[in-house]
């Protein structure tokens, strides 16, 4: 946890709106966008895999919200090979070995 976090949470103690650590977390992960791979117009999936058809393609310098994680298939990309894979939109994935999360697990929740 960065030290913003616990500041913000502390100071939530002194009677500002933010009052638990979820809610805190939860603020601002709601608002986070991650970079698509510089230079690369990414495939937009109808499930987690190579195997789910295109819907749709992302332009160069896209940015996504990720609202859910899942695994599926395994993919290589500029950020690494994962079996994870990134709910942007509803029903819509890409694969987050191109998507710039600064992680190479789950940062967001699993897709239920």
């Amino acid at each position: 946890m960065s030290m913003d976090r616990v500041e913000e949470v502390d100071r939530a103690d002194e009677g500002d709106t933010v009052t638990t650590m979820a809610e805190a977390t939860a603020t601002t992960m709601a608002l986070r966008y991650y970079s698509v791979a510089p230079g690369v117009r990414l495939n937009v999936r109808r499930g987690p895999g190579t195997q789910y058809s295109v819907v749709r393609t992302l332009p160069e310098g896209a940015q996504v919200q990720i609202f859910c994680q899942t695994p599926g298939t395994n993919v290589s990309g500029p950020y690494g090979t994962t079996n994870i894979w990134d709910c942007i939109d509803n029903g819509e994935f890409v694969s987050d070995a191109y998507v710039n999360t600064g992680s190479d697990g789950y940062v967001r929740p699993r897709c239920s």
